[in-house]
């Protein structure tokens, strides 16, 4: 009875053990480094341009009739603007492109160092736009800045993803979608008029990019790279382990490497896989398809849409001109609390829930805006009703659909197919941004109001789907989703596991053999690689 006791003690202190030692400081150090030279700067360009735009229209302007002698048109200066605002996702689409070849030549950290390239260059030629008279430098900063988004938002949740526990996996995620929400909220804060929301001072706007940039260069570069780049990817088994200590805040880790081992014995070898190549592959058909709706209803929910009504929403409720880029804090406020709340509880609740209720609390907020804002002229307190439907509806957003997408693409697929399901990601993700940037104005003049029925009927449609589809994936192996989504893709576990390489079949054992060998040594083989 003793030793019964004994043996539970050391298994509870064990437990207790491993829980304190999932937060280690290298494990947020990094996390939030990285995050903050990457998601907040995300977060940041969509928000930052907003305050200043009278005043960048009136430099296109002045730069226009400098140069020609004759005021620019009303129409070649909207056309100026759109495209200002909008080429920001054409650089995000091309950054997400090319993130698949950095990512394994450079591996996850070294390519969130090297992407500060881009936003310094783009800070630069941004702030810098005004004092050389050229608008066409703050276009094609923006452009740049789109192109270091693109490769961030791909490059950070893999990361992320491969560095954490399990256990935690999910919370560690969310620090995507957090940043995202810090960065958007402090764009806001700076484009105040006391600080940077003045015709004088717009340049330092773009300028402060270089902070976050230099804080994440000068860091990051001091923190491991991620174990699982290292010991299947490098096949540096040693380096993998001092990784994991180093994040994990322990010495013993072999758990952890056998654990990571016992993937690579089931994807046979570490070759990566191409977009086309995963796209083929049958044994994760739906997981691709999960991820294409989560990602296109996160740009396409409607959130844009919200941005666009705000102000015009606060002034009708009386609130006065002057006061409405205070009030507009409120929403950067709760979409990032709402953010912090995701992260705090994801790993309780899980995500399938808080993806589905995040979507489902959108349809039921966006019928009641619809309602308030057709009828506001007539009821007196209706506009007070529309502003609580706007909060509600961002907190709702950002409490699930805002971050787990980024989560769920990092724990469907395994380590050689990372890479590409990220890129399908990022391309689903870029493509709806420019869409609905696109698209939105002509739906707006054409439903006005009811154009919210149109983001209502998205999201009942998402959450429809992933109510039937999406198996919870919280404290889940790799191989435990796998097995979870091989009934709908039509396979037995055994074919999924082995279907990861269409028309590549080697010797199990003798794969595992030379894999072992390599990695003990330290060395790559040719015929692993």
């Amino acid at each position: 009875m003793e030793n019964k006791q004994q043996s539970n003690g050391m298994t509870k202190e064990n437990n207790s053990v491993k829980k304190k030692a999932n937060w280690s400081g290298s494990l947020i150090l990094a996390s939030l480094t990285g995050a903050f030279g990457s998601s907040f700067l995300y977060g940041y360009n969509l928000s930052v341009v907003n305050a200043p735009a009278g005043y960048i229209k009136k430099f296109y302007n002045e730069t226009w009739e400098r140069r020609y002698g004759f005021s620019v048109d009303e129409g070649t200066l909207t056309l100026l603007w759109s495209i200002t605002v909008s080429i920001f996702a054409i650089g995000g689409l091309v950054g997400a492109i090319i993130v698949t070849p950095i990512v394994k030549f450079f591996g996850r950290k070294c390519t969130l160092v090297l992407n500060n390239v881009f936003a310094v260059a783009a800070a630069l030629l941004m702030s810098l736009s005004l004092l050389a008279g050229s608008f066409e430098m703050l276009i094609l900063g923006r452009i740049i800045m789109g192109v270091d988004a693109g490769i961030s938002l791909s490059a950070l949740p893999m990361y992320l993803s491969e560095i954490s526990p399990k256990e935690i996996r999910g919370s560690l995620g969310q620090f995507t979608a957090i940043f995202i929400c810090i960065g958007v909220f402090t764009g806001q804060v700076l484009g105040l008029p006391e600080i940077f929301g003045q015709e004088s001072r717009w340049p330092f706007l773009f300028g402060a990019i270089i902070v976050p940039s230099l804080i994440q260069a000068v860091i990051l570069p001091f923190l491991p790279e991620s174990p699982r780049y290292l010991l299947l990817e490098k096949h540096n088994r040693s380096k993998a382990e001092k990784a994991f200590q180093r994040f994990l805040g322990k010495d013993d880790v072999s758990h952890e490497i056998e654990e990571v081992l016992a993937e690579s014995r089931v994807q046979r070898n570490t070759k990566m896989v191409s977009v086309v190549q995963l796209l083929r592959t049958r044994a994760v058909r739906w997981q691709i398809v999960t991820v294409v709706v989560t990602m296109g209803c996160y740009q396409l929910c409607g959130l844009n849409a919200i941005w666009y009504y705000t102000n015009n929403i606060f002034s009708e409720s009386g609130i006065d001109r002057e006061t409405i880029p205070y009030v507009t804090l409120s929403t950067g406020g709760v979409e990032t609390l709402a953010a912090v709340f995701s992260g705090l509880v994801i790993e309780r609740l899980g995500r399938r829930p808080l993806l589905i209720g995040g979507f489902g609390l959108m349809v039921v907020f966006f019928g009641v805006l619809t309602v308030s804002l057709t009828l506001q002229n007539t009821v007196h307190w209706l506009p007070y009703l529309s502003i609580f439907c706007i909060l509600a509806i961002i907190a709702s957003f950002c409490i699930g659909p805002g971050g787990i997408p980024f989560v769920l693409t990092g724990e469907f697929f395994q380590q050689s197919q990372r890479p590409a399901a990220f890129m399908i990601a990022g391309t689903v993700n870029w493509l709806s941004n420019f869409a609905v940037g696109l698209l939105f104005p002509f739906i707006q003049a054409g439903l006005q109001t009811y154009c919210f029925l149109v983001f209502a009927g998205i999201c009942f449609a998402g959450a429809t789907y992933l109510f039937f589809v999406l198996p919870e994936t919280k404290n889940k192996t790799l191989h435990e989703i796998n097995q979870a989504f091989a009934k709908r893709n039509k396979v037995t576990l055994e074919m999924q596991e082995m279907n990861h390489y269409p028309g590549e079949r080697k010797s199990s054992e003798g794969q595992e053999s030379n894999f072992t060998s390599s990695v003990d040594k330290g060395e790559t083989k040719k015929g692993i690689v």
